[in-house]
């Protein structure tokens, strides 16, 4: 192993957040109704779970809006974010973004079952239901039935998030 040696006990949350940047996660936007008012959040935890049945979990913070909401509705969309859309993701990352409206600048689409924004241009999407909420330690694991699932266009690259920034990948 090359650079620093391990050390035993407590791990420096600023060492943490550093090494893992270095892993690549996928950025795509949950969304969930609730109420008539659409909220979202850019996510790079999204993670397929099993293939029978299908299922898909994401991380969001205990103490975020979407987390919240919710509690109060069991079916949320996932949009799987383009190469080009590295604007949306930053959007809807953004503290203090506006609670209702803050989809009003992102063309978007009800989804199939849910009714929950499918963001326009995405690389693919999906609509699930909550299956289980799984408290794991500033976040909540949230899993989801995938009742259905639909390919964007095939030229379509993803947006990686990796140290730090989001890059587009063809």
């Amino acid at each position: 192993m090359t650079g620093a040696a391990p050390v035993a006990g407590p791990v420096d949350e600023d060492a943490f957040r550093a090494a893992v940047g270095r892993l690549p996660a996928g950025v795509a936007v949950v969304t969930v109704v609730r109420r008539g008012i659409a909220h979202a959040t850019t996510v790079n935890s999204v993670v397929s779970v099993s293939l029978d049945p299908p299922l898909l979990l994401f991380c969001v913070h205990t103490d975020s809006r979407l987390r919240d909401v919710l509690d109060e509705a069991d079916a949320w969309a996932v949009s799987v974010l383009a190469d080009d859309q590295g604007d949306v993701a930053d959007w809807l990352a953004s503290p203090g973004r506006p609670a209702v409206g803050q989809l009003d600048r992102v063309p978007h689409t009800p989804a199939t079952v849910s009714g929950a924004p499918w963001i326009d241009g995405a690389a693919a999407w999906f609509d699930c239901r909550t299956a289980a909420v799984h408290p794991a330690g500033d976040h909540d694991v949230v899993v989801g039935t995938v009742v259905a699932a639909v390919q964007g266009p095939a030229a379509a690259g993803g947006l990686v998030h990796l140290r730090g920034r989001v890059r587009g990948v063809r």
